[in-house]
């Protein structure tokens, strides 16, 4: 009986990278819809099939926490953790299929940055988890978090300066609307991203 209160501690782990190899795999595809268009369905298709996996994942890590007596970092620190995770594609998602449904013909270097931004956060994103289940590595994590900051900055600044750009240049409103939308949505990918690092140094802080 006591060998079913003991803590799962791999699983969490496991599936905290798992859920980060997703949205590494989500932001590589949404790079590769900016840069070809030519295959824009086929894109948006797979980005969606994985923010389904991903959902299984985050189903998996909370019914698994309800399931835990014992967990190896706060409960509360987990179900976060997870579900800001799985905000990221859940954006992602949303940028595309924003994208088809807008019926956006052309994208813009702005936006191809931001999506870049979006994979560097979420490559920072995974770094990070993948050096969670040592408390040894607390050093090296807080480092990256703080690259993950830079990065949500960055792409602040691209956010203004392709707004600018928007409502300076572009005469026609309703593609203004699309890539503003189109914009929104990126930079809050990035959000997100900064999101999960501020409670992954949240756990460090509690736990180092």
């Amino acid at each position: 009986m006591f060998g079913r209160l003991m803590p799962t501690e791999g699983k969490f782990f496991d599936l905290f990278n798992q859920h980060a190899d997703l949205c590494v795999k989500g932001s590589k595809e949404m790079v590769a819809l900016m840069t070809n268009f030519d295959d824009l369905e086929i894109r948006v298709h797979a980005i969606e099939g994985i923010e389904k996996q991903a959902d299984t994942v985050t189903y998996t890590a909370i019914e698994l926490l309800h399931k835990t007596f014992i967990t190896p970092i706060d409960r509360d620190d987990i179900h976060k953790l997870i579900t800001k995770m799985d905000d990221i594609l859940d954006l992602l998602e949303d940028a595309a299929q924003t994208i088809s449904l807008y019926d956006i013909r052309e994208i813009t270097p702005e936006a191809q940055r931001l999506a870049e931004l979006c994979l560097a956060c979420s490559l920072k994103v995974k770094d990070a988890v993948g050096l969670l289940h040592n408390m040894d590595n607390s050093r090296q994590i807080l480092t990256i978090c703080e690259e993950i900051d830079r990065l949500e900055s960055d792409a602040d600044h691209v956010m203004r300066a392709a707004m600018s750009k928007l409502f300076r240049d572009e005469p026609d409103v309703r593609n203004l609307i699309k890539l503003k939308a189109i914009y929104e949505i990126l930079e809050t990918v990035t959000d997100r991203c900064e999101d999960v690092a501020n409670i992954i140094e949240g756990i460090i802080v509690e736990n180092a």
